[in-house]
């Protein structure tokens, strides 16, 4: 498609980025390091951290798995725990010795974190104590041999540490008992550490830097390989598109997204980490209150977030009262940002709330309205330097202005394909490279891109990917259980809902037995919010189930 929209770029982007120059992450980390290591890096529970004291204990920690654990290049490494100060130290760590990450949701419940690790092959993993008692369940049918575990206050000053750790674990009791005898504390993995010589290993840009798993557009979780030249690719595109926004060294950010996920993950941790920022990790950023009363503590100038979010900060009490006045950048994405959440959060704020697009699969940003509007305008954006799109029909097909397709992307950010999945790798990407999104989108003669629908049966929680396949295969799993299909329903607090539709096998079945075994065997956003029961469900001639006809009901 010719690139119309050039002529609605801010004059100072440019169209292309030098992806050649980009290197690996191994090279970006090292000059942040250089670049800021006085400036403040990461702030949790009142502990601030410089970069400094990251790069020596990263660069510890990667000495620990290179020297005292013997993974080679190439290895996995999993992390499951919440936005801690212990996360970029095991992040930064894992990538500074050549292995790879893989990012779990510290929510999994034992099947999902039993089918990442053993999907991925991770050998080791770095999680926080809370959900030690689910590792436990599964570690043993995979192939991890090594397992660092941390407390939430283990790098607060030493009696604040204790008592958040305490209060957390005997107080709240939110650390179910476990039992892993293999495993090593955090602190001693990086005492260890500090005792090998750390060896710099050889890397290329196309070297595997994470396994970031996601549904893909269809099916079953699945491991998208994103590469060196991925992220640092994506850090230079989105670096180019900020233009002159943001100052070195100056920038404080809110971090309520979990840094486990793609769009935190890029943008917080390593594009402003490229900036020398100060990331404020909020732990449990449910807690809106708690959330809020953080917030009133800095002169923050930049948010990423969820429609949710904003919705949910714009009606907790104390938000409207906060100190706006250094605050220069907010960035919507993971969901659709709806009208009135971002025209009352200008509002409030007096920030325009800018809307982004991404997948998992582009690393994850591909599409971004120019920080320079000043209202927010119901479109994702345009192209960002050295991002193609393409509107496609079901065969292919290229479609003109204004006619809905299928959002089709290529670029340097663009994934090479799915871990060990070459089948759903093809089915994912035409042949000349354009990622199938499985959104439908129209384009305007300005070039700006507006998502009308998603293809197929995806449903949307809160920023996440559902998918029906999932959550029917574990209900067909449950003995009282004939079939089951999931849908999603309009939630305006999530976007969307699940709504499980099921056939008994046993009419005993009640509504509160299939929440409960929900609750034992999906993540929370995935657990259905409706149930209703039927004696069939609609299907066509060759018996597969109709999910569009109970849409429709």
């Amino acid at each position: 498609m010719e690139k119309i929209w050039l002529k609605s770029y801010p004059p100072e982007i440019p169209p292309e980025i030098d992806i050649d120059q980009c290197g690996t992450l191994l090279d970006f980390i090292e000059t942040m390091f250089q670049k800021f290591p006085e400036k403040p890096a990461y702030a949790n529970l009142g502990q601030v951290l410089s970069y400094e004291k990251i790069n020596r204990m990263s660069k510890d920690f990667s000495a620990y798995l290179q020297g005292e654990l013997g993974l080679v290049k190439g290895d996995r490494v999993a992390i499951m725990m919440p936005n801690i100060l212990q996360y970029p130290v095991a992040l930064f760590g894992i990538l500074r010795a050549g292995l790879i990450v893989v990012n779990i949701n510290p929510l999994y419940t034992p099947r999902e974190l039993e089918h990442q690790l053993k999907d991925s092959g991770a050998k080791a993993i770095v999680i926080f104590e809370n959900a030690a008692h689910v590792l436990q369940k599964v570690v043993a049918k995979t192939d991890v041999k090594h397992i660092i575990t941390t407390q939430i206050g283990d790098f607060l000053p030493f009696f604040k540490g204790l008592l958040v750790n305490f209060i957390i674990k005997y107080v709240k009791k939110m650390v179910p008992t476990w039992f892993l005898p293999q495993s090593v504390s955090f602190a001693t993995a990086l005492s260890k550490g500090s005792k090998h010589t750390y060896k710099r290993p050889a890397l290329t840009p196309d070297d595997i830097a994470f396994l970031q798993y996601t549904g893909g557009t269809t099916g079953l979780s699945k491991g998208a390989m994103l590469t060196h030249r991925n992220l640092t690719g994506n850090i230079a595109q989105v670096r180019a598109w900020i233009c002159d926004l943001l100052a070195e060294g100056e920038e404080i950010i809110m971090t309520p997204l979990p840094l486990y996920h793609i769009f935190s993950l890029t943008a917080n941790c390593l594009t402003f980490g490229s900036l020398g920022a100060l990331n404020v990790l909020i732990t449990n950023p449910r807690d809106l209150p708690a959330f809020v009363k953080e917030m009133g503590k800095w002169r923050f100038t930049c948010f990423t977030g969820l429609n949710t979010l904003f919705n949910g900060l714009l009606n907790t009490p104390g938000f409207e009262n906060l100190n706006f006045s250094n605050f220069k950048m907010t960035l919507g994405g993971g969901m659709a940002v709806q009208r009135p959440v971002a025209e009352r959060w200008k509002k409030v704020t007096g920030c325009t709330l800018v809307e982004a697009y991404g997948l998992t699969e582009t690393s994850p940003a591909a599409v971004i309205n120019p920080f320079n509007i000043t209202e927010f305008n119901g479109f994702i954006g345009l192209p960002i330097p050295s991002t193609e799109v393409s509107l496609r029909d079901e065969e292919g097909n290229e479609l003109g202005l204004d006619t809905p397709g299928e959002l089709c992307i290529r670029g340097p950010q663009v994934m090479p394909g799915y871990w060990n999945q070459p089948e759903e790798t093809e089915k994912t990407f035409y042949p000349d490279k354009f990622l199938r999104t499985g959104d439908i989108a129209t384009i305007n003669a300005d070039g700006y891109i507006k998502i009308v629908d998603r293809k197929k049966d995806m449903i949307l929680v809160s920023g996440f990917n559902v998918f029906p396949n999932e959550i029917e295969d574990v209900m067909v799993g449950h003995p009282g259980v004939l079939e089951a299909a999931a849908i999603g329903i309009p939630d305006p607090k999530s976007t969307e809902a699940v709504k499980l539709i099921i056939v008994r096998k046993d009419p005993a079945l009640t509504e509160e037995a299939v929440m409960e075994y929900c609750k034992e065997n999906l993540t929370g956003y995935k657990r259905p919010k409706v149930i209703e029961f039927r004696d069939s469900l609609p299907k066509t001639n060759v018996g597969k189930i109709l999910r569009r006809a109970l849409r429709e009901d």
